[in-house]
């Protein structure tokens, strides 16, 4: 489905042309990659959250970004979106995704007025706001985020009648309508059952098979040894980057946070991954 989502836009003219096989450019190209981190530090005055963190991100992982609370992985998800400026070093986007229309953002929390009624069409239209469309393809972006997520049958429910985990759904759907390169999400999976986040894993894990790069935060060690290509270890200000094969072993995990398994996470794995 997202194959077929990325050849229906070639015509829309704006973003990357798609070779047969129906992948983006952007994807196949894999040496370039979407992200590269060099030297970042961020701080909030004078409290450094994080110092000297680099690592790339290219087309088509899926990443983790792991660690205990107050460990810098929002932050660093507020610096991407241009929140949040680098006190040293810098991060360098592909250049399809400066403008960051191409970006997508699930938040940890969703700011919005209840007492307003909102249909969940109109919720996932939200992500579009910023973005010159024509009507058709407004149209078209609707319905394949809402599509992507089971949601077509409750395009004209209310928002704010449906469960934590419907709700959530419709939150990735919003970021989705962007048609992105990139995802960013901040504990998508906070507070949902465990049916109800395998899934939306499922689902993420599709998409990023099809093409879709996604850095996700999390504190679940046991969801990342199932889906990440690849993690970031956030510890004390420092961070440990590279394939979730490599990284996601007992012996640093022990190295990193003096525990088998990562702060503030009961479910995580305490063995050799």
């Amino acid at each position: 489905m997202f194959k077929e989502w990325w050849q229906s836009l070639v015509s829309a003219k704006n973003i990357f042309p798609v070779e047969q096989g129906g992948k983006p450019i952007i994807h196949q190209e894999n040496q370039i990659p979407l992200l590269q981190v060099e030297n970042l530090s961020l701080a909030y005055g004078k409290r450094v959250i994080l110092e000297n963190v680099s690592f790339e991100v290219h087309a088509g992982e899926f990443w983790f970004l792991l660690g205990g609370n107050g460990m810098g992985k929002t932050s660093f998800l507020n610096c991407l979106l241009g929140l949040i400026p680098a006190q040293h070093g810098a991060y360098h986007l592909h250049p399809v995704l400066r403008s960051r229309a191409r970006i997508g953002f699930v938040p940890q929390q969703c700011s919005f007025n209840p007492s307003l009624a909102t249909s969940v069409r109109e919720f996932v239209s939200l992500g579009l706001v910023g973005i010159e469309t024509h009507k058709t393809e407004r149209e078209a972006a609707l319905h394949f985020a809402l599509q992507q997520l089971n949601l077509t049958a409750f395009a004209k429910r209310n928002y704010w009648s449906l469960s934590g985990g419907q709700q959530q759904r419709v939150r990735v759907a919003r970021a989705l309508v962007r048609r992105p390169y990139f995802l960013l999400m901040d504990e998508p999976t906070n507070g949902l059952d465990l049916a109800v986040q395998s899934a939306l894993l499922e689902d993420l894990a599709r998409l990023q098979q099809e093409g879709l790069t996604i850095l996700l935060v999390s504190h679940d060690l046991q969801l990342a040894t199932q889906y990440a290509t690849h993690v970031a270890l956030f510890n004390e200000g420092k961070v440990q980057a590279g394939k979730a094969s490599d990284l996601l072993t007992a012996p640093i995990l022990k190295q990193l946070y003096g525990t088998q398994q990562l702060p503030h996470c009961p479910h995580c794995l305490t063995a050799h991954v």
